[in-house]
Parts: C-alpha cells; sequence; structure tokens
C-alpha cells in the first residue's frame, strides 16, 4: 500500500492520503521504500532481458488467439533530473527522455473490405484539426504555421474524440519505461514481448512515430511484427504543409483534405509526387540555414521528408482490412499517464537511479497484470512467500 500510493501521488500526498487511512508515516520513508523497490523492479526487469538474449526467458502466457492482435507501440516523453550527491537543492539540471511501449492485445478480426475507407469526422473537421495540430506539434515550443487563423479564447482543447468506429478495445496492458537509450532499451522491450508470447501471435504490429530508433528497435527485435507508422502524425506533416502552399484558407483546407484522403487510403505515393512538384516551385531549403519554423520551403520539405522516410509504413487500407491499428493513440495516453506523475515544474528526479527506480514503480501501477501485487508475494520476506524446506 505504501509503494503504491508513493507510485501514485507525491511522496507528501502519499503520506497525506495513508494518514487518512490511519497510516502513519513521513513522505521521505515512503520515498525510501518507493525507490528500493523500484531499483528492485529495474533489477528484475533487466535480468529478464538477460534471460531472453539466453534464450532462458519463458513466456507467462499462452499466444494470442487467431482472433486477436498482438501490438507493441513505442513512444517517448520527458522528465526533469538532477544530479545525485550534491546536497539539498537543484544541481546539473536536465531534461531527459524516458522511452515507454505499451504491449496490449487487441480484439480485431480481419475484414475482406476496408472498414473506413474515408478519413474519421474528426480529421475532417478544421477546427479540431487545428487543435490538434497546435497540441501535437506546439508541445516542442515551436508554433505551428496554423497558429495565427485560430481563434485562443477558448483555451487549449484535448485531441478530438474518437468516434465509435475509430476506438478499439484494448485488453490486458503491459508498459514498459526506461531512462535508457534505444540500444538498451530494446532487449527491455523484446523481454516483455516473450513474456506475453507475443511472438507466437498470428497477427503482431508495431506502432510508432517517425524517429529513426523506433525502426531500429523493430528491425532488430520484433521485424516479424507489422511496421507501422503513427497516422495522427502524418497528418500533422501533410496539414502544415497544405497550409504553407495554399494562397487562400479554402484552398488550404481542400489540399489537406485531398492529402489526407490519399494517405489514409494508402496512397502516398501521390502525395509525395505532389509535394515534390511544389518544393520545386518553392525551392529547396538553403544548405547549412536555418530556416524559421512557417517557412514554407521548411514545412514541404520536412513533411516530403517524412513521407519519403516512412512510404513503407502507411498502407493504413491493408492494416485496417488486417484489424491491425494505425495510430499511436494508446503509448501516447500511456505518456500522459507516466507524465501525471513524474513530471513537474518543482518535481526533479535524481539522475539516474531515482529516476529509473520510480518510471518501474508507476510501469508497474498502469500494467494490467498484477506485477506489483505478484512481485511483493514472491518477494523475500513475504508471508505468502513459499519457503524451501531445509
Amino acid at each position: 500500500m505504501i509503494v503504491e500510493a508513493g507510485g501514485r501521488f507525491s511522496f507528501a500526498d502519499a503520506a497525506l492520503a495513508l494518514q487518512l487511512a490511519g497510516v502513519s508515516i513521513s513522505p521521505r520513508h515512503i520515498r525510501h521504500l518507493t525507490l528500493l523497490i523500484g531499483a528492485e523492479l529495474a533489477a528484475a526487469r533487466d535480468a529478464q532481458a538477460v534471460a531472453h538474449r539466453r534464450r532462458q526467458l519463458p513466456a507467462q502466457e499462452a499466444p494470442p488467439s487467431p482472433a486477436v492482435v498482438a501490438a507493441v507501440e513505442v513512444d517517448g516523453g520527458r522528465l526533469r533530473t538532477r544530479a545525485s550527491g550534491c546536497g539539498p537543492g537543484v544541481h546539473e539540471a536536465q531534461n531527459k527522455e524516458d522511452k515507454i511501449a505499451c504491449l496490449v492485445t487487441l480484439p480485431s478480426p480481419r475484414q475482406v473490405q476496408d472498414p473506413q475507407p474515408e478519413p474519421p469526422p474528426s480529421f475532417t473537421q478544421p477546427r479540431r484539426v487545428q487543435r490538434l495540430v497546435q497540441q501535437m506539434k506546439g508541445l516542442s515550443g515551436e508554433p505551428s504555421a496554423a497558429e495565427d487563423s485560430v481563434d485562443d479564447s477558448a483555451g487549449v482543447e484535448r485531441p478530438p474524440r474518437r468516434t465509435a468506429a475509430e476506438k478499439t478495445p484494448a485488453r490486458l496492458r503491459t508498459c514498459l519505461a526506461s531512462l535508457y537509450d534505444s540500444r538498451s532499451f530494446a532487449p527491455l522491450l523484446a523481454a516483455a514481448a516473450q513474456r506475453r508470447d507475443f511472438y507466437q501471435a498470428q497477427r503482431r504490429a508495431f506502432v510508432g512515430d517517425g524517429q529513426a530508433y523506433n525502426w531500429t528497435i523493430h528491425h532488430g527485435y520484433v521485424r516479424d511484427f507489422e511496421a507501422i507508422v503513427d497516422f495522427l502524425h502524418v497528418l500533422c506533416y501533410v496539414y502544415l504543409a497544405a497550409w504553407a502552399v495554399g494562397d487562400r484558407e479554402e484552398q488550404c483546407w481542400s489540399l489537406y483534405l485531398e492529402w489526407l484522403r490519399a494517405c489514409w487510403q494508402g496512397r502516398v505515393d501521390a502525395v509525395i509526387e505532389a509535394l515534390g512538384i511544389w518544393q520545386g516551385q518553392l525551392g529547396q531549403p538553403p544548405p547549412g540555414e536555418e530556416l524559421p519554423p512557417s517557412d514554407p520551403r521548411r514545412l514541404v520539405a520536412e513533411a516530403l521528408t517524412y513521407l519519403a522516410n516512412n512510404r513503407e509504413r502507411m498502407d493504413y487500407s491493408w492494416y485496417r482490412r488486417e484489424g491491425l491499428p494505425v495510430t499511436s493513440s494508446l503509448v501516447e495516453s500511456l505518456v500522459g499517464e507516466f507524465n501525471a506523475r513524474v513530471k513537474g515544474r518543482e518535481k526533479f528526479w535524481n539522475r539516474p537511479a531515482a529516476a529509473e527506480a520510480i518510471l518501474q514503480v508507476r510501469a508497474a501501477l498502469l500494467s494490467e497484470d498484477a506485477r506489483l501485487a505478484r512481485y511483493f508475494a514472491q518477494r523475500p520476506g513475504s508471508p505468502h512467500r513459499r519457503r524451501k524446506a531445509s
């Protein structure tokens, strides 16, 4: 209960919640216990990766049935860290990327025809799309090309809600998180997939954004999974490119809808060809020159590069017929759930031990495999652990 509280709330809030439940304990003690268990979970996770590499890691579950898709989605978040052992206060503050993976089974039958050949309504409503692009591209601190045309008086909205046809029910989520670089994170993901017996599933998908390390992980460890680039990122690139080349708002929107529909239906080559023509008219970005974020040459070049690099991962019509996911919305939502605990204006985690430990406790709580309860039941000193006969 104490460690669970430390993984859900700040240590001060956890102490208050436990006090209300009749448990008197200091925030410092909660911190000590939470990070202790987190370090143990990290060590157990790393040991599983070693066992997987040696082909000694057994699967915990039977492989998913033919009616179920085994999906792995990968994304990254940010948390603030500080150097440890430097006394009170924040020393050598740094922002660090935490890599996060979501492993889920999705009940999703195959279909003879594309179940949704036209883009969802939420992708064709101007105000919703503008807000979505602002949220996804504006998180980096750079203004999007559409910001000037959007009325901010209503405040920032959440991404548009998916319709019933767009929603795919997730089942039994396993969460993975680490500050490790991609080369070290990949074996952790492979071990987690082995524990779920995902490698034996008949239909497998790996979904991520256009980051190169995602596809390095895919090629090295889950190459038999269908590689799918997140459609929401594609939407953002074609929207910004359309807004960069159009003379009037109506023309911009018309181009966006044309390119969106082509990408949604798996006709990405047509969009690449159109963008190439526009790039020829606008001119290439000058080599070695940093253009403003809203420069049309830059926006068209970025969209063209993104689509060209990911064209083999954008056969969305076929993915939908196979019942595979076309967005990484599950892991993007998971990133927000991690951020709710580890990210904040005044939160700095000691680097690397404390940051890695809190991520493990949070991952255990967000997973749906009773990982934390099972770990405590098997941990030395547990009254429920079976003792060996002497």
